[in-house]
């Protein structure tokens, strides 16, 4: 079996539907994995769109590439994350796009992979960078070093986990007598943290939000989402459209209020009876409410349920 026979990319269609890839076109998928988005615009347009994929994870993109291949130079690839995206755009000599993908999140390949340490259903090291060649600390090392102060925060602001100060006591008094290394002893801790009542309760593993918000910390996720919102549009021809899905809601809140900004003609508070900010509208929203996976894609995919995708269109800049 290929690295990717098995890979669903989520909301496949619908994210082609609001492209509406064409032949000739320029497109970035921001987040390639896979390259399951990519593939399938490809195959749209005929091998005929140009495409720049991007990725942190150096596995992920060979594979990607593998699976683009047949496409030649219509793909360009860059080994980077999304944040460093008007970089990459500058060294393939490209400037405006007809379309952005941006799938956030952890990947398949990372979560099937034990040695990456995502997944708190298999064993492996307490890792969790999406990068392990940039030099970053990896998870091991807040779980170990943190205070109790600062993980309880992180696992309150980034895994919105109710339970986070029972956790952050708990990891705290287990590493005093050894250290917290391995994915399935921080889940065990985790688990015991929780109340059985709740334990029992849950629809989720008990260590769900407490992987989420030590991922997003060693990732830096939530930062680089805000900075590629804030610079992406600028790259964007009238008419070109962004889809990003995102998993929770943090990712989401994020995602809404970059595309309400922007979709604005103005940002002054209501009580101003003239306009003083000068902002520009760049962006029209085709909708408010974000779409999500349909359910025979959920029942298909269960690593899709809690995607939901929002899209926004470029404007000629000119709209008050």
């Amino acid at each position: 079996m290929d690295a990717y026979s098995d890979h669903i990319p989520v909301m496949l269609e619908e994210v082609m539907h609001w492209i509406a890839p064409r032949p000739g076109g320029f497109y970035m998928d921001a987040t390639l994995g896979l390259g399951g988005h990519a593939a399938r615009l490809m195959e749209l347009t005929n091998g005929q769109a140009r495409l720049l994929g991007l990725d942190r994870d150096e596995q992920a993109l060979a594979k990607a590439g593998e699976r683009l291949a047949q496409y030649g130079e219509n793909v360009q690839l860059a080994h980077t994350s999304f944040q460093h995206f008007s970089r990459a755009l500058r060294e393939v000599g490209w400037d405006k796009l007809d379309g952005v993908i941006a799938d956030l999140g952890v990947s398949s390949l990372q979560l099937d992979s034990p040695e990456r340490g995502f997944s708190f259903l298999q064993d492996g090291p307490l890792d969790m960078r999406m990068d392990p060649g940039s030099g970053g600390e990896p998870a091991s090392v807040i779980v170990n070093g943190a205070s109790f102060e600062r993980l309880r925060q992180l696992l309150w602001d980034y895994g919105e986990e109710p339970m986070a100060g029972r956790i952050a006591g708990a990891i705290v008094k287990i590493r005093e007598t050894a250290r917290i290394d391995s994915t399935l002893e921080l889940a065990r801790i985790v688990a015991a943290a929780y109340p059985a009542k709740r334990r029992a309760l849950s629809r989720n593993h008990p260590a769900t939000k407490t992987f989420q918000a030590l991922r997003l910390e060693v990732n830096q996720e939530l930062r680089e989402v805000e900075f590629f919102l804030e610079r992406i549009v600028d790259h964007l021809r009238p008419g070109a459209r962004i889809c990003v899905i995102s998993f929770h809601s943090l990712e989401d809140r994020i995602v809404k209020r970059a595309f309400r900004k922007e979709s604005s003609a103005c940002l002054c508070p209501r009580e101003y009876p003239v306009c003083q900010c000068g902002h520009t509208q760049k962006l029209r929203l085709p909708f408010r409410k974000p779409l999500i996976p349909t359910e025979d894609e959920m029942r298909a995919n269960s690593r899709s349920r809690s995607a939901k995708l929002r899209v926004a269109e470029r404007v000629d800049g000119e709209t008050r």
